[in-house]
């Protein structure tokens, strides 16, 4: 890809911030920097706007938005919450955490946002420019990942324009995402609560603040991002829990196992998190046509890690 066929990269500094959310309040695309991944943001109330979503990512229409909101007040405006939603807010917003809740009769977003479910995955984000853009433009923006459907997430600004080219109209860069894996998502519902995809947000987390353990089994189909069998997948076939690695295959390692690259020398499963989709897309680019990870354990932020590397390998 030549750069004249990629997107505008721009500065993340009040005069980017202030370009990108005019940009997006006339209805355009955007690649937004969070703290947990690059999101390719429009206003969630504009019909075109949401197509054009759809249509730069190839992203299949039965698999709904998160629309990102500057606070509670503007996402009780779209959403009903009751008090578990307001407990969890409270704990953890702003941050990692998306939660699928009853779509307001008169929410006004665009009908492909929730895929035509009767819910609404909602998030209010912590990082400082995403905020910052959603207060300059003053709409919902539906921002999922800023990448090609089903590929490997993006981290950095570059990734974006590797993966999206000139399908978005500008990227904002703020450099690489700390958090590395997607929101943590949560559908609470009548009869109980459940996580749809982990994140940095554990499950843990949620039961010290809603008292409850989650359902065993939701029969609601695709609610929210990041369900599909197959994703975040790097072109090349992927082995997991690999201790050792054939030669035709890209090492990837964690504590103990070296690998070529590490998720995290020192074990740490935050450190893992964060690298995750950084070293998939090196994994990705290297000659080898295979790629092996070593074994991640199945702890905290550790199950997120491990669910997007199984879907990765489906």
């Amino acid at each position: 890809m030549t750069p004249a066929s990629r997107s505008p990269v721009i500065a993340a500094d009040p005069d980017g911030i202030r370009r990108a959310a005019q940009h997006l309040r006339d209805g355009g695309l955007a690649a937004l920097p969070t703290e947990t991944v690059y999101g390719l943001g429009a206003r969630a109330d504009r019909d075109a706007s949401v197509a054009a979503i759809y249509r730069a990512k190839g992203r299949p229409s039965f698999n709904p938005l998160i629309v990102h909101v500057g606070g509670l007040q503007q996402a009780e405006g779209l959403a009903e919450f009751d008090d578990r939603a307001r407990a969890l807010a409270a704990a953890f917003w702003p941050g990692p955490l998306t939660m699928v809740l009853p779509l307001r009769e008169a929410a006004g977003l665009a009908s492909a946002v929730t895929a035509g479910l009767p819910t609404v995955a909602l998030r209010c984000p912590a990082h400082p420019v995403m905020r910052a853009v959603l207060e300059v433009a003053g709409v919902p923006i539906a921002a999922p990942s800023a990448n090609r459907s089903g590929g490997v997430s993006p981290t950095t600004a570059q990734h974006v324009a590797a993966s999206l080219g000139a399908a978005v109209d500008l990227i904002l860069d703020a450099g690489p995402c700390t958090a590395g894996v997607e929101s943590t998502i949560v559908a609470l519902r009548p009869d109980g609560w459940q996580i749809l995809r982990p994140g940095p947000i554990t499950e843990a987390h949620i039961v010290a603040v809603l008292g409850t353990p989650s359902l065993a089994t939701s029969g609601h189909g695709i609610e929210a991002p990041g369900q599909l069998a197959s994703h975040y997948a790097p072109g090349k076939p992927v082995r997991l829990a690999a201790l050792t690695a054939e030669p035709d295959e890209f090492w990837i390692g964690f504590g103990s196992v070296a690998g070529h690259a590490s998720l995290s020398a020192g074990g740490d499963l935050d450190e893992a998190a964060s690298r995750l989709y950084a070293l998939l897309h090196e994994a990705a680019a290297a000659p080898q046509p295979r790629i092996a990870v070593a074994p991640i354990p199945e702890l905290g932020v550790g199950s997120a890690i491990n669910d997007r590397l199984r879907r990765a390998a489906a």
